[in-house]
């Protein structure tokens, strides 16, 4: 989560948020929360779990999230 925040100061074109699934339940259910972390770009939920910092960032700046 912390690169997602650093992305997002880096640049204007990135926001990154936090959301506490058991404070926002609807939304968790939106966003089909079942694990954590729930990487979700552009309002679509994208992959579960973490990785390490250099493919969150290939997977961000991928094409198909032009």
């Amino acid at each position: 989560m912390l690169l997602a925040y650093k992305l997002a100061f880096a640049s204007p074109r990135v926001r990154a948020a936090g959301i506490e699934s058991s404070e926002f339940p609807a939304l968790a259910d939106r966003m089909e929360v079942y694990a954590v972390p729930r990487i979700v770009v552009d309002g679509v939920p994208q992959w579960d779990g973490s990785v390490p910092e250099r493919v969150f960032v290939d997977r961000v700046l991928a094409p198909s999230f032009d």
